[in-house]
């Protein structure tokens, strides 16, 4: 993480201690508001409404007053040009005009918020999740964390093995057998830190190393692999691509050794209008998307092959798998009124063909503008660009797999020029360093954020 010049680890620790001292100062100093409602926060478990709001640096999260488009507004009348946009969630930007009127016409002109009945927006939605995506067959959901659990147990019923594959460091929200990782010697171990696992998830699950075929093959090998659960690429551990071959050779993999491939594109579909899928031509037997195709509306979906529905339906017909009731495929609130009209008009208006040409151009300028700021620095840094999204990460060349990436990570300096950029009146997410463009987003939000970035790694480096 040095400068390339040999720039001194004791001189640039010491240097980061006072300036995070000083960025936590006025952090806290700007926001009395924000402060005094964290701190009364008597009843919220940790004080938030849900604990990675912790994870905002500064000793305390902003509170939100308003957001618009690309922009978001504290209670205490800061305004920020915002490259987190709810970690994806908000990837259509904040409150965008259609999407926002197809609200308002289904809980005011029509009501009905949630009737467990489907209407016809839900058939359009998945209509249109075929045409992007391939899979014939859709249900929905309330998150994408739902849509992997829920295809993880289809997945188990028509293949009859128990144990699921997943990349080490990958993530597929809250999903209890995903958080396994490879220890230094390559052997898997729980995620340090997960949170009351059932079992230990190496029980469920078998994990192989990103970009690296041979150990997804010795994975498979043993033939009690239901399904391989994969992000197209990493994208909570910083961003890691895949490696040409690499995502065709997982399928062929799949195929040879009798396994389904299960693709969650709830972060990768920031490639573009089809994600991931769509710009490689992959074509899996399980697709799952969350977050982004609401517009902030919680939702989420699976698409399955019409193989899977077939052998599913046969199953239930038997007698074996209920799915309609204690099977527990589904959720009273899945596929509501409101989240289907909200999924039609994000998909339908605004993320776009249009849209999505416009918002990686402004990524790429991005991404281009971060390379050569930390070329005229010095800085053996990267950043990967995936579509509407970038990320930079401490380390050159880029890191190939999960844990190369998680190697790298660095506590301090995350914290330094999160508050730095916070305090300049930009945001990027909290909990890595991943900037996103919405259609909203306008190139001098780009410049803007380019220029307090490299005063920040100047004042570092001073």
């Amino acid at each position: 993480m040095l400068r390339s010049d040999g720039y001194s680890s004791a001189a640039l620790a010491s240097r980061l201690t006072d300036l995070i001292d000083t960025e936590r100062t006025a952090y806290a100093q700007a926001r009395p508001r924000s402060q005094a409602l964290f701190a009364s926060a008597e009843h919220l478990f940790g004080r938030v409404p849900m604990t990675w709001m912790t994870k905002w640096s500064g000793g305390f999260p902003l509170y939100l007053d308003r957001a618009e488009g690309a922009r978001v507004t504290d209670i205490d009348g800061h305004s920020y040009a915002d490259f987190a946009l709810g970690d994806t969630g908000a990837m259509a930007g904040h409150s965008p005009a259609p999407v926002a009127e197809a609200i308002r016409a289904r809980a005011i002109d029509k009501g009905g918020i949630t009737a467990m009945l489907p209407t016809e927006d839900a058939e359009w939605v998945a209509g249109e999740l075929s045409r992007r995506f391939g899979l014939p067959l859709w249900s929905f959901t309330l998150s994408a964390t739902d849509a992997n659990r829920w295809a993880i147990r289809l997945a188990r019923l028509v293949t009859g093995r128990r144990k699921i594959l997943v990349f080490s460091y990958s993530y597929h929200g809250s999903v209890d057998e995903t958080f396994v990782i490879l220890d230094e010697d390559g052997r898997a171990q729980s995620r340090p830190g997960n949170v009351g696992p059932a079992v230990d998830p190496t029980e469920t699950t078998r994990v192989a190393q990103f970009n690296d075929l041979a150990s997804v093959e010795a994975a498979l090998a043993h033939g009690d692999v239901a399904v391989i659960v994969t992000e197209p690429a990493l994208t909570n551990i910083g961003i890691v691509l895949p490696e040409p071959g690499f995502l065709d050779g997982v399928a062929d993999l799949a195929r040879r050794y009798g396994s389904l491939l299960l693709i969650d594109e709830t972060h990768t579909f920031s490639a573009g209008p089809s994600g991931m899928t769509g710009t490689e031509g992959l074509q899996p037997d399980i697709f799952v998307i969350g977050k982004s195709i609401g517009g902030g509306i919680p939702c989420g979906a699976y698409g399955i092959s019409n193989d899977i529905a077939e052998r599913v339906s046969a199953l239930a017909a038997s007698g074996t798998a209920d799915i309609d009731d204690v099977g527990g495929v589904g959720g009273t609130l899945a596929g509501n009124a409101l989240s289907t009209a909200a999924m039609r008009a994000t998909l339908g208006e605004v993320l776009t063909a249009t849209n999505f040409d416009r918002m990686t151009a402004l990524a790429t300028t991005f991404t281009e503008g971060m390379r050569e700021i930390f070329a005229r620095h010095r800085l053996p840094w990267t950043i990967q660009q995936l579509g509407a999204r970038a990320e930079f990460r401490y380390a050159s060349p880029a890191p190939r797999t999960g844990n190369e990436s998680a190697a790298v990570a660095d506590a301090g300096l995350d914290e330094y020029f999160h508050l730095y950029l916070a305090n300049r009146g930009v945001l990027i997410t909290p909990f890595h360093n991943m900037s996103l463009m919405c259609p909203a987003t306008r190139a001098e939000d780009v410049h803007g954020h380019l220029g307090v970035f490299e005063d920040a790694v100047t004042q570092l480096l001073a």
